[in-house]
């Protein structure tokens, strides 16, 4: 999620059109010597695809699937961003993009999303529903020097400052959305590597920073769910275990392989499934495990 067409050509008919001021029927016919065979290997993939395609829909129909989209600071026009995030202008979401999940970051924490009051009003315009999302990251010594006092833990030891951090980092992403009108029921805490902005070596640690963002966004009343795979998961923070409901990355793949992420065996930190994503084509997708559409309104906003 950090950094996430060809057309046929056309057809050219060289037959002689109708004569100035006369109809079709004025045009001679040319009768091609012999026609042309047909391809029986070509139209037997066709119908082959034809099946794929019914078979498809009639699995989104059957297990109630919502297809959907992510999008944050890489679809801002170009020319944005901090340095170490430049913008990059990728596609927005494909039409049948039925809900999108808005980054509130420019990648790592207390950074602002430089589009996202524009991206806000456009999903909003379009009325799909909507979420968000927020990078969470460890925090430099300025950080800690500014917010490690201010919040919920004690400041005063190396846990409670770094908590607080996480909790100021919530803070922040709650008035980027008091900001642009970003309305969601849920706040997803996304961890994962953030390049140039590494997390630090003790897990203990990093789960303290962790625990503070999602205490953050709690106590702004907001459900909290996490977006990482099991392995990016524990190589942060290790065994922590927060239960909380889960948003699970495939990685470049298929929405088959998304899908499967709602499975057991891909449990980050023993939550319920709830979407799977998958990248392709510059764009980040996501799917909703089987049983979520029940109830989407405890996942999206809908600005209708």
């Amino acid at each position: 999620m950090e950094e996430a067409v060809s057309s046929a050509p056309a057809v050219e008919d060289d037959r002689p059109g109708p004569a100035p001021g006369g109809d079709a029927s004025d045009a001679p016919t040319q009768i091609p010597e012999s026609a042309p065979s047909i391809d029986e290997d070509a139209l037997g993939d066709l119908a082959e695809l034809a099946e794929q395609s019914a078979r498809e829909q009639d699995d989104l129909a059957r297990t109630g699937i919502v297809l959907g989209a992510d999008i944050s600071w890489p679809q801002c026009p170009k020319g944005l961003g901090i340095p170490e995030r430049p913008t990059l202008g990728l596609p927005p979401p494909l039409p049948e993009a039925e809900y999108v999940i808005i980054g509130l970051t420019n990648g790592p924490a207390f950074t602002e999303n430089p589009c996202l009051a524009d991206q806000v009003a456009s999903v909003r315009s379009s009325g799909r529903l909507l979420a968000s999302y927020a990078v969470t990251s460890y925090p430099d010594d300025e950080a800690l020097e500014a917010v490690g006092d201010d919040g919920p833990y004690d400041g005063s030891t190396a846990g409670g400052a770094l908590a607080n951090t996480g909790y100021q980092q919530a803070a922040f992403g709650v008035a980027e959305m008091e900001r642009t009108g970003l309305e969601t029921p849920v706040v997803w805490v996304d961890v994962e590597p953030v390049a140039d902005f590494e997390w630090s070596s003790d897990l203990d640690a990093n789960a303290a920073v962790v625990r503070g963002v999602v205490r953050g966004y709690e106590d702004a009343g907001y459900e909290v769910g996490i977006y990482s795979t099991a392995y990016l998961w524990a190589e942060i923070v290790g065994d922590l275990e927060l239960g909380l409901p889960e948003w699970r990355a495939a990685g470049e793949t298929s929405r088959a392989e998304a899908l499967a992420r709602c499975g057991p065996e891909s449990s980050i930190q023993g939550g319920e499934p709830v979407m799977g994503q998958w990248l392709a084509d510059s764009r980040d997708h996501n799917v909703t495990c089987p049983g979520v559409s029940a109830d989407l309104g405890r996942w999206f906003a809908d600005p209708r």
